[in-house]
């Protein structure tokens, strides 16, 4: 019921968009939604912003780490760093990310096309995924000139369903990347990275996967509700 839910919503994103390229992105997607989660290829995300308000704020870098087989293939694992309009500001305090930083940096709609080109068929993977495909599809609806919708596995709302049916209080910070891999015995990674950060939370979902299935398939579509 839930995979033919998300797969007619991809169905209907594709009739609906003008462009080749977005169309074959969403019908790539529609025979993944059913497999095995450990059968699919996925891709973890995570985004460096200058602030948190996607309506005003604009993406400094993008990193990616596939997942095949269970497995994060660091040797695919790609960044971008992304030039932006007016200078990083402040946010440099969080990401350490400087303006002399970018001078050799892509523009937005280059990082678009590889960011489409690079996830292509593969379903995607952040923490507290909202406020990064958010960013994500304003950047490619300036880009491409019609509304963008994406679907991600967000492991913050898979952590969060998992603590409350362990009947688990929820304390502040509890959901936070680092407190979340804590909880499986994952190591401290420096945060604000966005490749760090992907790897950060590639590792989780896989730890997440094995949690909740404890030796049982999940489907893709299962983990894609999960809100």
């Amino acid at each position: 019921m839930i995979s033919q839910l998300l797969k007619s919503k991809l169905c209907w994103r594709a009739f609906r968009c003008r462009s080749e390229v977005m169309r074959l992105y969403h019908r790539g997607l529609m025979s993944v939604i059913a497999q095995d989660i450990s059968q699919t290829q996925l891709i973890a995300l995570d985004l460096e912003m200058t602030g948190l308000d996607p309506n005003h704020d604009q993406i400094l870098s993008i990193g990616l780490i596939p997942i095949e087989n269970n497995l994060l293939m660091l040797d695919k694992a790609e960044q971008k760093l992304i030039k932006v309009e007016g200078g990083v500001g402040q946010s440099a305090a969080i990401h350490g990310i400087l303006d002399n930083h970018l001078e050799d940096a892509i523009e937005i709609d280059q990082a678009i096309a590889w960011f489409v080109e690079k996830t292509q068929g593969k379903v995607l993977v952040a923490h507290h995924a909202p406020l990064d495909i958010t960013f994500l599809q304003n950047a490619m609806t300036n880009t491409m000139g019609e509304p963008v919708k994406l679907l991600a596995i967000d492991t913050l709302a898979v952590e969060r369903k998992r603590l409350l049916r362990k009947h688990d209080v929820l304390k502040e910070g509890s959901l936070r990347l680092g407190a979340c891999r804590t909880r499986y015995g994952l190591p401290v990674y420096a945060a604000h990275n966005a490749l760090v950060d992907a790897l950060a939370c590639g590792e989780l979902l896989l730890a997440q996967i094995a949690a909740i299935g404890q030796g049982e398939s999940l489907t893709v579509a299962e983990l894609l509700a999960i809100k």
